[in-house]
């Protein structure tokens, strides 16, 4: 018998960024843009990714290490206020397990030359799988591979 759990845990993660908050917002919300920094390890290759950015519209992103197991995103918008707000609820699974349920906002705001982005994540983390510690360092990796591609971006 599966002994079954719930977690709960928060995280707000802030990031200052070379851009102002209209690239921001489009490399959150376009699919062209986000492909370039929204996956997994390089040893993973590259993932599938479908999006629908509009309240209401989901995004879904498949992918993980050749041998398993598969990691899978699953998005709901259900608010966006274009160039400062979107939020969505999402689910992780591995393979077939739901890992965790979560509630995502970001805020973006106007930052001198660039953007201040202000990610909040509420979490309910499901028998074991993951936690809260876990998912903020995989966050902040993203959002890390959001700045850089927002300076190479910048650069060009």
């Amino acid at each position: 018998m599966t002994k079954h759990s719930i977690a709960h845990g928060s995280f707000t993660l802030e990031r200052r960024y070379p851009a102002k908050p209209a690239r921001v917002f489009k490399a959150l919300s376009d699919p062209a843009a986000k492909k370039h920094w929204f996956n997994g390890p390089e040893e993973w290759g590259p993932d599938q990714h479908e999006m629908d950015f509009r309240i209401g519209g989901r995004e879904t992103s498949v992918g993980g290490p050749p041998e398993g197991p598969v990691h899978k995103f699953e998005a709901i918008y259900q608010d966006i206020v274009r160039d400062h707000r979107i939020i969505y609820t999402y689910e992780m699974s591995l393979d077939d397990t739901k890992i965790s349920v979560s509630l995502a906002t970001f805020e973006i705001t106007p930052d001198g030359e660039g953007s201040r982005l202000v990610l909040t994540e509420h979490g309910a983390f499901l028998d074991g799988f993951d936690d809260a510690g876990g998912r903020e360092r995989g966050t902040s990796d993203l959002l890390d591979a959001l700045g850089a591609y927002l300076t190479r971006q910048a650069a060009n």
